[in-house]
């Protein structure tokens, strides 16, 4: 038998939601919250979800379970007049530089003030300045626009497994802060960015560095290139209007080359190169006997989760870089002798929907000479921005292409951006090396899906591969613990520290469509199955590299360009 409530006076059936406020917006009723999250636990404390219950009074939608013959009114007189209140005491002590602010076009709190009818802040500013927090090269703190959500706090804790941040203090004072009173670049941040889309307003924000990228661009005696990550194609459009998951590559490519870039390329390029030095290092180590799990190294927030938490799992990364670190070493090392310029001139701009690049870029690892492999890094946020500050109508552009030979790619680079797409790519790869045949199809779909760890093996000849899949820092943290206990073995384990991927990562724009995360998942595999070619043994541009220029896959010159060591973080007890 369905069990109904009854909602502003219509029944409405039970059908499994944890929540009255799901349920509220199964009726297509979007009530105003701040710190709930479908993702994250219930923390109840913005008191905007309110609704009125017969025989109750008003309560917290987010935390009350529905219950049979519940009759619940949305928005009386006085639930109306409660939320107007709380905005107003929230705009009392808060930071009102809108049109300054870095989330301006994306603020909660701004948007909730307009649609609910708060034109005037009848209580008495307590507002007291605090310091920026700017330590980190990946992400901007400003306790001055906090509401006490508590959203990265939960993000970062129940999500990423980090703890980064939390509430400290009581009363007046109780704040959202990184631990031991020091600033968010001293303590164990990865910079993946998460923490930035759960936030309502502009406390956390991506690090921008879209002015030094202009001024690069103005600069007549610089070669500006952008490399760009293949997940942005999926989500750039979402910034002029267009839905998750829309394949707007032309565009962007066009863009691009108005805001006035030399050349313009594709990282999966770099994906294709990365999976060819990864996957011959991996069958190197399974078949000398070194050191497994081999785990993949792409992801920069998940290198430095690993400095600071399993150092003693170093052994175990890849000692490839990520591609778009491989692409700025090969760039800066071919550009100069191909266009007939400086080194010092070649300017590499990564685009990206990661945050934790930002960071990644200003390793010491990956400067030479003192000069950078990867010069800036701008998100797709950054990007869409600045197509915007130029004037440019993105959405009537004609396609361009990317340019040669480095825009040239396989579906399994574009595919990178996606939770199980390295694997996918290494199967491509791994499997025909080992197997001496060409693949019949070039699709693994086993790997493919949601869920937070995913395993898959494959028996070639008489050896069999073991792949775990894995997004979220939590989940690998579940996934190394399991296998310290020996209760799970694996030879090859892809770690991402977003939810999904790249294709969710800290620089994406912030969408607000409850299955975005699938569309931009759905177009990746879309922009894939346009490709000729699926296997990243097949990019002849690569294969003409490497014989030109390169030498042996995995050869003292790759290895000069394309790998890496990384370093134990981990605090020590009088740090």
């Amino acid at each position: 038998m369905i069990s109904n409530v009854y909602i502003n006076g219509r029944p409405v059936a039970i059908e499994g939601e944890r929540n009255l406020l799901e349920l509220i917006r199964k009726t297509g009723i979007e009530l105003p919250t701040f710190c709930y999250h479908s993702d994250l636990s219930v923390y109840g404390a913005c008191r905007l979800c309110l609704v009125d219950i017969e025989g109750r009074g008003i309560v917290s939608s987010c935390s009350t379970p529905p219950e049979e013959g519940m009759k619940i009114t949305t928005h009386t007189e006085e639930i109306r007049e409660i939320r107007k209140i709380a905005i107003e005491l929230f705009l009392a002590n808060h930071d009102s530089n809108c049109p300054t602010c870095l989330k301006s076009d994306d603020c909660q709190l701004q948007n909730l003030a307009r649609r609910l009818g708060v034109d005037t802040v009848r209580f008495q500013s307590v507002f007291v300045r605090k310091p920026i927090d700017d330590s980190s090269p990946s992400i901007v703190r400003d306790p001055n626009k906090c509401v006490l959500c508590g959203d990265c706090a939960r993000m970062c804790s129940e999500i990423q497994g980090v703890g980064a941040i939390d509430f400290a203090y009581r009363g007046h004072n109780a704040a959202v802060v990184p631990a031991f009173g020091k600033k968010i670049g001293e303590v164990e941040c990865v910079n993946c960015g998460q923490c930035t889309i759960v936030c309502p307003t502009g406390s956390l924000c991506l690090k921008p560095e879209m002015e030094e990228v202009w001024k690069s661009l103005t600069d007549r005696e610089t070669y500006t290139v952008a490399a760009i990550a293949p997940a942005v194609r999926v989500a750039i459009g979402e910034l002029f209007g267009m839905e998750a998951g829309t394949v707007s590559t032309g565009q962007m490519l066009a863009a691009l080359k108005l805001l006035g870039f030399d050349q313009v390329y594709d990282a999966s390029f770099a994906a294709d190169l990365t999976i060819i030095e990864e996957c011959t290092e991996f069958l190197e180590r399974k078949s000398s006997g070194l050191k497994l799990p081999h785990f993949t190294s792409c992801c920069p927030a998940w290198v430095k989760y690993v400095e600071h938490f399993y150092p003693q799992l170093l052994e175990n990364l890849s000692t490839c870089k990520s591609p778009l670190q491989m692409f700025g070493a090969l760039l800066k090392d071919r550009l100069p002798q191909m266009m007939n310029i400086e080194k010092k001139n070649v300017k590499v701009i990564s685009i990206t929907p990661c945050t934790a690049k930002k960071f990644e870029a200003k390793r010491p690892e990956f400067m030479h000479d003192d000069i950078p492999d990867v010069d800036h890094v701008i998100t797709t946020i950054e990007l869409g921005r600045m197509i915007k500050a130029a004037g440019i109508q993105f959405n009537d552009l004609s396609p361009e292409s990317f340019d040669m030979p480095f825009g040239f790619s396989t579906s399994a680079g574009v595919i990178f951006g996606n939770s199980g797409g390295v694997t996918e790519a290494a199967l491509r790869f791994t499997l025909e090396k080992l197997s001496g045949k060409l693949l019949a199809k070039p699709d693994f779909v086993e790997v493919r899906g949601e869920s937070g760890i995913r395993e898959a093996s494959f028996q070639i000849g008489e050896t069999k591969l073991r792949f775990a899949i894995v997004h979220g820092l939590k989940n690998a943290k579940t996934l190394i613990d399991k296998i310290a206990a020996g209760k799970c073995e694996y030879d090859f384990i892809e770690v991402m520290a977003c939810p999904q991927g790249c294709i969710n990562g800290g620089g994406q724009p912030i969408n607000h469509v409850h299955n975005y995360k699938q569309l931009r998942t759905k177009g990746l595999f879309t922009a894939g199955k346009m490709f000729h070619l699926h296997k990243p043994q097949d990019n002849i541009m690569i294969t003409e590299c490497y014989q030109q220029h390169l030498g042996a896959v995995g050869g003292a010159k790759a290895r000069q360009l394309f790998h890496t060591s990384y370093r134990n973080r981990r605090l020590k007890k009088d740090e």
